[in-house]
Formats: C-alpha cells, sequence, structure tokens
C-alpha cells in the first residue's frame, strides 16, 4: 500500500479553491462553484449530488435528458452545463496524458475518491500507452461494483485500444483487494488476452492510499513480464 497526501477540508468550496488551489477540490466542490446558487427550492448541496450522480452513471450525451428532468434546473442551465463538460473533456483527451507507471494514472482516478460507492473506471491507451478516454462503467453498493467484462471492453473495443487499466474506490479506506476484486480481475484479463488487449494494471484507491496490483506482482505485464512498476 502507498501514502497520498491529502490536503485538509474546510466547508466553503471557493474558500478551498482560494487556500490550497483548485486541484485540489473535490468534484462535488468544482461542480459547487460551477453551478453557483440554489435553484427554486432545492438546496445547492442537493442539486450538486443529483447532478454528480448522473454523470458519474451516464454518458454525456445521455445526461442531458435526465439533467432536464431535475425541478428548477432551466434548459439554458443544462445545455451550459454539458457544453462545459464537453469542452473540457476534449481538451484533457487531446492534451495527450502518457501512462508510465501507477503513481502517473492517479491524477485520472483521485476525483473518485470521495464517493460513498464504489466506481469502476476503465482506462483506455494506446500502444504508446496515451489515454484515449477514462469512463466509469460501473457504480456498485458500498463495497463491491459488480461487472461484467462486456462492460469494461464494449467502448475500449469502439476506443481501438492497445491497452486498458482498471481502477476503482474503496469507501471503506482500506485498500486490500477482496476476493472479488481477484476474480474479476483474472477475468478480465483473460478477456483482454482473447481480444488482444492488455490489462496493464488493476488500482484500487481511496482518498489517502493505493494498491497497484502490477506492483505487488498479482498481475504480470505481458509486454514487460519482470517489470514491477513501470508499463513500459
Amino acid at each position: 500500500m502507498n501514502n497520498i497526501y491529502v490536503l485538509p477540508c474546510t466547508d466553503n468550496p471557493k474558500d478551498r479553491m482560494k487556500n490550497v488551489g483548485v486541484k485540489a477540490l473535490s468534484d462535488f466542490e468544482l461542480l459547487s462553484i460551477i453551478i453557483g446558487d440554489d435553484v427554486k427550492g432545492k438546496k445547492l448541496t442537493e442539486l450538486a449530488n443529483e447532478i454528480l450522480e448522473i454523470f458519474d452513471s451516464r454518458e454525456c450525451e445521455s445526461a442531458l435528458k435526465s439533467l432536464s428532468k431535475i425541478q428548477g434546473f432551466s434548459e439554458d442551465r443544462v445545455k451550459q452545463l454539458l457544453a462545459e463538460y464537453e469542452f473540457f473533456r476534449r481538451r484533457v483527451v487531446s492534451s495527450g496524458v502518457y501512462i508510465k507507471t501507477p503513481q502517473s494514472v492517479l491524477p485520472l482516478l483521485l476525483h473518485y475518491s470521495d464517493r460513498k460507492q464504489e466506481h469502476l473506471i476503465v482506462v483506455s491507451l494506446t500502444g504508446a500507452n496515451e489515454v484515449i478516454a477514462v469512463r466509469c462503467v460501473s457504480i456498485g453498493l458500498v463495497d463491491s461494483a459488480p461487472v461484467h467484462p462486456r462492460e469494461v471492453f464494449a467502448d475500449v473495443l469502439v476506443d481501438r485500444a492497445s491497452a486498458i487499466i482498471l481502477a476503482h474506490n474503496h469507501p471503506s479506506g482500506d485498500t486490500t483487494p477482496s476476493n472479488y476484486d481477484l476474480d474479476a480481475t483474472k477475468e478480465i484479463k483473460a478477456a483482454g488476452d482473447i481480444l488482444k488487449i492488455n490489462l496493464l494494471d488493476h488500482i484500487i484507491f481511496t482518498q489517502r492510499s493505493y494498491y497497484s496490483f502490477l506492483e505487488n506482482k498479482i498481475l504480470c505485464n505481458r509486454s514487460h513480464p519482470h517489470s514491477k512498476n513501470t508499463f513500459g
């Protein structure tokens, strides 16, 4: 298990942004600042949680219909929020992020670390380990996120990815892999081998620490089988 330094929290997101910088804010805090104020009888915290749940569980396009059903949230505000989401998503994808070690993928994952349910994330990569996309493919209970290989590889195949990294948060704060984590990883790796898509690593993370299957020699990088903590 490896440690991640976490900055202390305060109640006001704008004060936190001033004190610790925008990168230290959670998704909830960022969304609260974007929304700006309460909406017709609904508290900002309630609204931000509702919107965050929609973005966690849906692609941008399908989120439009769900966001439009939020009482008091106008169509113009929905469109503005989706436009901001898509604009910055494109900038992240096009910027060319290369993943070399388990630690180098953590900045793409840690905004999920405060979730109260397990979120299974799939990072699609090119043959040179450049990030193509980062997607949440399953949201589960407090201690599990059920997943089938078809859910993992459906969009990965469309991406024409050469490799993937799996990751999921542990709301309990303990990064120790469960028996389910171990079995699911073996199943997904076997499916990837058939598809010729390399499973580079499975990372379990919390706000303070992470656990890498590759670093702990549970998963072997077939491109560099003797490497302990790099993806080549």
